[in-house]
């Protein structure tokens, strides 16, 4: 029945999202559909959401009426966190049929009949407590690199986030899965791997179903390390708390693991920290990235900020502004606070005018640009490793180096996910680097 059904897909959000819509979509694939691009005529878009921020949610309806201009009469699903934290909200929508919540999200070909549009869209939607399970997924085929979800939910109690509300409790895959999992995606012939997950660092907890942890963040690495086939690992986000000593150190000496660590930090202002019930102070934070530059000088260090907190006085801003400024890290992810529903924090005193949170954004964007700037030029001379992208951007290819320094080159298809040795030469006027080749592909 399905034979000739085209189905499209798109992503708001982390990459956690990424590795689960790639999961969906191989569900409609085994079911017959032929998988399109978004901007192409289908008879279903599936739109999976986030909801970290206001802007996540309105960009929503945007792209409801993108998929509607390719087909006025294609049924279109949501999914995700926006999906399971405002199902009634998002089945308001016009155009949309069919709003699927955290744990619906994973039968999604199960709740389709008849593809007939809806008058009004059906919700199924569980009570978040009842998201105590894990499904396990993981992105293929969409790029030269897979992310590969190990963890879900989380039971941190940060006053101003939803992922709680919207995903559950903390859970994860069980040692056995990720490794098989890893060995898939290996033999299909992806150079990279990114770990992802809501909290990575809490990894092993819920493994089996219950509270404890079977294993550690730790030992999934030290397993993951031994996979054949297995080019780059990389790990994305993880807690300053719960990045150990031992996991640095394991990278530094790692067969497979690159130097590039993303650590969330959100402010540089202990006082904020405790309002937001961070699990750390800023002296923890220190620590880690001190570690990182003792045992791997050349790594990649990410930062998460938000600015425009409650409470955060010229002073407390001007207090995160001056440690990132002093602090070695290597690049920001700015993120504009914006009040959640049935948050801690909407409900605190002290509200930042919104434009004084965009300038306090800008302002640290641009510091986000000087570190950047500054961590390429101590790259420059540097002979490194670069994966090359799949994509043709207006004549060039790009790629990225182990620690996460992006390249560029003239556009060659036989580069495509291949591995190269270069040495870096210099800075483009768009912010990448340009190289020499050293010697022949690394893996082609």
């Amino acid at each position: 029945m399905n034979a000739q059904k085209k189905v499209a897909f798109y992503t708001l959000g982390c990459k956690l999202n990424f590795s689960e819509t790639s999961t969906i979509a191989r569900d409609f694939t085994n079911e017959g559909f032929e998988r399109v691009g978004f901007d192409e005529k289908a008879d279903v878009y599936v739109i999976n959401t986030c909801s970290v921020t206001d802007n996540a949610d309105k960009r929503f309806k945007t792209i409801v009426k993108s998929a509607l201009k390719q087909n006025n009469n294609a049924f279109l699903i949501a999914v995700g966190c926006y999906a399971q934290l405002k199902p009634e909200e998002i089945a308001a929508v016009d155009g949309v049929d069919l709003v699927l919540g955290a744990t619906e999200k994973f039968n999604v070909t199960s709740y389709i009949n008849d593809l007939s549009k809806n008058e009004v869209g059906e919700v199924h939607s569980c009570e978040i407590s009842e998201a105590d399970f894990y499904v396990g997924s993981y992105s293929i085929g969409d790029r030269t690199r897979a992310f590969l979800k190990v963890q879900d939910g989380c039971d941190y109690k940060c006053t101003y986030c939803t992922i709680p509300l919207a995903r559950g409790i903390s859970r994860s895959d069980t040692l056995e899965n990720v490794l098989r999992n890893a060995k898939e995606i290996s033999e299909k012939g992806i150079k990279e791997i990114v770990l992802t997950g809501v909290n990575i660092g809490d990894y092993g907890k819920g493994e089996f179903g219950n509270k404890k942890h079977e294993h550690t963040f730790f030992e999934l690495v030290q397993a993951l390390d031994k996979v054949d086939g297995i080019h780059r690992l990389r790990i994305s986000s993880i807690e300053p708390n719960l990045l150990k000593d031992e996991t640095i150190e394991f990278v530094a000496n790692s067969n497979s693991f690159v130097p590039h660590f993303h650590i969330p930090l959100q402010s540089g202002s202990d006082e904020l920290l405790k309002k937001m019930k961070r699990r750390y102070l800023r002296k923890v934070y220190t620590d880690r990235v001190a570690k990182i530059r003792k045992v791997l000088p050349n790594a990649c260090i990410g930062v998460d900020v938000i600015v425009g907190f409650p409470g955060e006085t010229d002073e407390l801003f001007l207090e995160t502004y001056n440690y990132i400024n002093e602090l070695d890290i290597s690049y920001l992810h700015v993120f504009t606070y914006s009040e959640r529903p049935n948050t801690e924090a909407a409900l605190m005193e002290g509200t930042v005018p919104k434009n004084v949170r965009r300038k306090r954004s800008k302002l640290l964007r641009g510091l986000s640009a000087k570190k950047r700037r500054a961590f390429y030029e101590s790259q420059l001379g540097n002979q490194l490793t670069v994966l090359f992208e799949g994509e043709n951007k207006e004549g060039y290819i790009y790629g990225f180096t182990e620690n996460y320094v992006k390249v560029k080159a003239p556009w060659n298809p036989e580069l495509v996910n291949t591995l190269h040795t270069v040495e870096l030469t210099a800075i483009d006027s768009d912010g990448s680097v340009r190289f020499n080749f050293v010697k022949a592909p690394v893996l082609s």
